[in-house]
């Protein structure tokens, strides 16, 4: 028995100094103070307050009285600079109604700036030597080669990349089909709303405007095409291609496809708030119903590739660092993709909107009732994402003209951005952030 008791005794002695030494020593777990690149999701971690500096003060006084004059509800900021994320903040309201505000993890309708992703998606497949841009698309040798009968026999001529450019010769006689799917059920004799494939094969009983590779017209149902080609080439669901090969890889773990109604909405995502308050539409569905243009008028959903990405500002300048070439965050893409995506003078390529100086510049914009996303990089110089949740009644001309000239002007207010600063890497542990706030205001 007092053998059993000393052997006790023992054991609770050895037991007791273990705890002692990982308590006292070096091996104590410790919440870490900052987050590493392999681990660290932007979205998950990235708050205002990481954000609020003194330095910045000046720029978002300027950014909060173009908000009230324009009356946009909420908005978000993210600035890159030599590949590192130096600032990410939300300004306004994510959800008025609510009391929520815009946070630095706030997701976004990016509208058609989606087709930057699609076209990265594409090259990604030629990367993977799964697909060639000079590849045809409809007909029995084609890519959807379940597309045999159209009314143009030049349509057989299409390739991947008269897609990608805006080349293929669709014709928009009746408009835009992807926004009028109602019209569309009507005419066709529908009683549902129009899949992928049949709205498609309904562009496809229309002449073209011209010769595949002719003159560029955007065209929203050619990005829906390139979603298809997506699925057809990978045997993947667009969406889940694009996460698992392109999002992922670049460290973007929150960009989704938005769905059609409030109630829809991804976690984090904000409420969306029309140019047009009031106004109603037939619904997208065929139904009869009236509804808001951002909530159910349009089928943003079926937009697919075209423009049904929902994203943070920050993750969004994450996925273009992946893409432009210069040292810092880690490319996704070959060069020799790189440079097809990004080096040409033009616009409307290659999922940008607007390319400058063989590359110097890039800018892509996206805009519908609810939404504006604009994305500009600048080699050599800061680069920048916002996105709103608010329309304006000037349309793409906004998005385009007076957000870019707005953010230049705001970061002239800023004359010195602090030092080794990268959030894309590295950011304060939360509560040693709120610690540092809450000392700064005593």
């Amino acid at each position: 028995m007092k053998r059993y008791i000393s052997l006790l005794i023992a054991i609770l002695l050895v037991g007791g100094i273990i705890f002692l030494v990982r308590s006292c020593g070096d091996d104590k777990p410790r919440k870490p103070l900052f987050h590493s690149e392999t681990t660290y999701r932007l979205n998950d971690l990235l708050q205002n307050s990481h954000s609020t500096l003194p330095e910045t003060r000046r720029m978002e006084q300027y950014i909060n009285r173009w908000m009230a004059r324009y009356n946009i509800r909420g908005a978000a900021l993210a600035i890159m600079k030599d590949e590192k994320l130096i600032y990410s903040k939300g300004f306004g309201w994510a959800d008025k109604e609510y009391g929520d505000i815009a946070e630095s993890g706030s997701i976004f309708r990016i509208a058609s700036a989606s087709k930057l992703i699609t076209a990265i998606g594409i090259m990604r497949l030629c990367d993977e030597g799964k697909l060639a841009l000079d590849d045809k698309v409809f007909g029995p040798e084609g890519i959807l080669s379940q597309f045999t009968e159209f009314r143009d026999k030049r349509a057989s001529q299409i390739t991947v990349q008269h897609l990608l450019e805006h080349t293929s010769g669709f014709s928009r006689i009746k408009g835009d089909p992807m926004f009028r799917t109602t019209d569309v059920m009507k005419w066709e004799g529908m009683t549902s709303t129009p899949t992928s494939d049949e709205l498609i094969a309904y562009q496809l009983r229309m002449r073209l405007r011209c010769q595949p590779g002719g003159a560029s017209q955007y065209s929203n149902i050619g990005y829906l095409v390139l979603s298809r080609v997506i699925e057809q080439v990978s045997g993947m669901a667009y969406e889940d291609y694009i996460k698992q090969h392109v999002l992922i890889p670049a460290g973007c773990y929150d960009m989704h496809i938005a769905g059609n109604y409030y109630k829809d909405r991804h976690p984090n995502e904000v409420k969306y708030y029309g140019h047009d308050p009031g106004e109603l539409i037939e619904s997208f569905d065929g139904t009869g119903a009236m509804m808001p243009r951002e909530y159910g008028g349009n089928n943003i959903t079926g937009l697919q590739g075209a423009g049904a990405w929902v994203a943070s500002a920050a993750e969004l300048m994450r996925l273009v660092a992946s893409i432009d070439g210069e040292d810092g965050v880690k490319d996704i893409l070959s060069p020799k993709s790189i440079e097809r995506l990004n080096g040409r003078n033009d616009n409307d390529g290659f999922g940008w909107a607007y390319i400058h100086s063989g590359g110097y510049r890039l800018v892509r914009t996206g805009t519908m009732s609810g939404t504006c996303a604009h994305i500009e990089w600048k080699r050599d110089d800061y680069s920048f994402v916002f996105l709103t949740n608010t329309s304006h009644y000037r349309g793409s001309t906004f998005t385009k003209d007076n957000i870019s000239r707005m953010v230049r002007t705001a970061l002239t207010r800023v004359t010195e951005w602090p030092a080794d600063r990268n959030l894309f890497v590295a950011v304060p542990d939360t509560d040693t952030a709120e610690a540092e706030d809450n000392a700064e205001s005593l």
